[in-house]
């Protein structure tokens, strides 16, 4: 009998984390969920089947703690991140750009590094980075957060550099314009009105399923088959600064 895959998911509690947990388990993978809150993971645990950890993925400890006892690691989905704040880079707060930088860019680094070595020894591993199509192009009022997605759009490129040879994968996923749980509400520090705003009548973006459905599409092609970079936008979406909007 073949031994269950695992795939671990940060971010896990809501959004595109909570949907790529269920996505993944209907693929067959145990799911290991990692957020900070911890009901919510544990609710999706149960009702997936998987494992849920209370983690942080900007504490390094906290991250080495959890390699050393979650054992079995094929798929590692580094989701969680986030954006703060809507300012000019000449306005902008130092403090938020550290918040982004630190879960966008450090927590990458940190989770990768911890679960190399059980990717390594799954004989079969991928290491997915969620990005942004902000990782590609800039935009007046995302300094910070295209910076931060920059970082991470780079940690992924060398990644796949360093380990060309090695049975891993490295694997990136940019999403565009997605309708996902709290990150417009977060961005705009719990304003609903300007959450809002960002898809005033744009007919169908992207749904966190949608993004979900693209990650376990990628991790279960052929372990030959790489996707190096996946962009992936709504249809009424052309680019960062084009957007249809039925008004």
């Amino acid at each position: 009998m073949t031994e269950q895959k695992v795939a671990v998911v940060t971010g896990a509690s809501g959004g595109i984390g909570a949907a790529t947990a269920r996505r993944l388990a209907a693929e067959g993978f145990e799911v290991v969920l990692t957020a900070r809150r911890t009901e919510r993971i544990e609710e999706l645990a149960e009702e997936t089947g998987g494992r849920a950890y209370t983690l942080d993925v900007t504490d390094r400890a906290a991250v080495d703690a959890f390699a050393a006892r979650v054992g079995r690691v094929d798929v590692l989905v580094n989701n969680a991140g986030g954006a703060i704040g809507a300012e000019s880079v000449e306005t902008g707060d130092p403090a938020d750009w550290l918040a982004m930088y630190q879960v966008n860019v450090l927590g990458v680094l940190h989770m990768t590094q911890a679960l190399l070595p059980a990717l390594r020894a799954s004989g079969d591993g991928t290491v997915l980075v969620l990005s942004s199509t902000a990782a590609l192009a800039a935009y007046e009022g995302g300094g910070g957060y295209v910076a931060a997605k920059h970082a991470a759009h780079t940690i992924a490129a060398t990644l796949r550099l360093e380990l060309c040879g090695e049975p891993i994968r490295v694997i990136e996923i940019a999403p565009g314009m997605v309708k996902s749980e709290g990150f417009a509400v977060t961005r705009f520090r719990g304003d609903e009105a300007k959450a809002a705003a960002v898809y005033a009548g744009v007919a169908e973006p992207l749904t966190s399923e949608d993004v979900a459905d693209t990650v376990a599409w990628a991790v279960t092609r052929p372990p030959h088959v790489n996707i190096d970079l996946l962009v992936v936008r709504p249809r009424a979406q052309a680019a960062n600064h084009k957007v249809h909007r039925e008004l």
